[in-house]
């Protein structure tokens, strides 16, 4: 049976490592801003556009599809419980509302977070455990120079982006199903949709996708610089990076909308 002290001592050392983890993350960060002034510079200009192009045309197919089905499922939940009231044709302010104040960032956070986070967290963790990073430092070339800004930029700039056409492939896409299975026609969907949605709703919605994309972004560089054991950390770090992005996607989604709103 593991005595008290053990256990006081374990947690004492996680919480130790957790400080720590969120001081280098921060750091890497706040340095990576401070290089973002030289994002398109003709020494980072290939890299950054390069990472915008894999983090948003590369991610279009899936983002079309969740957004999509998205959409229409949040159409036909809603219309089926407005049906029995008679009141389904306000099914296009509520597919609006949570798609643009909630469910379009959301959504594209988990998708980025899961494709380009793991990718990020997966090529920084070979550099490291390949010493490539020890190398670039032996040239004196700042990693968070030349791996993190890039990163963070396109992530910045693209996702708001995807969230717009998340958010809008969300509201067509419950458009659809109140037209052909709720007796909902487009242009009363459309009305609906537009009476209720304010631009609060948009703006909050593009602010939480740019604290979304700098998440994701310190989260991956860092668990990709802390990987160690080869192979085999690199996949921890992989599968670690997604899912504390996740959980900070998931939290901070509920407090900023619980400082906007309430």
């Amino acid at each position: 049976m593991r005595s008290p002290a053990r256990s006081t001592r374990r947690f004492g050392s996680q919480v130790l490592q957790l400080m720590h983890d969120t001081g280098h993350a921060m750091f890497m960060l706040l340095e990576a801003a401070y290089f973002m002034r030289y994002a398109f510079s003709k020494r980072s200009r290939t890299e950054t556009a390069t990472q915008m192009f894999t983090t948003g045309i590369k991610s279009l197919a899936v983002i079309t599809v969740v957004a999509l089905f998205t959409g229409m499922i949040l159409a036909l939940q809603t219309g089926l419980e407005l049906r029995r009231y008679g009141q389904e044709v306000y099914i296009g302010s509520a597919v609006a509302v949570s798609m643009i104040r909630e469910m379009g960032p959301f959504m594209t956070g988990l998708i980025i977070a899961a494709s380009v986070g793991s990718a990020i967290a997966a090529q920084i963790g070979t550099m490291t455990v390949s010493e490539e990073i020890a190398a670039l430092e032996v040239m004196s070339i700042n990693p968070n120079r030349f791996l993190v800004m890039p990163r963070l930029v396109a992530l910045i700039v693209m996702m708001p982006l995807l969230t717009v056409y998340t958010n809008i492939l969300g509201i067509l896409g419950g458009a659809l199903v109140g037209a052909t299975q709720l007796g909902v026609s487009v242009q009363a969907y459309m009305d609906n949709a537009t009476q209720f949605a304010t631009n609060k709703d948009l703006y909050v919605g593009l602010f939480k996708a740019g604290v979304f994309g700098i998440v994701i972004t310190a989260v991956s560089c860092h668990q990709g610089f802390m990987t160690t054991e080869g192979a085999v950390g690199v996949g921890r770090a992989t599968r670690r990076a997604v899912i504390i992005s996740f959980l900070i996607i998931l939290v901070l989604g509920y407090v900023i909308t619980r400082l906007f709103y309430i």
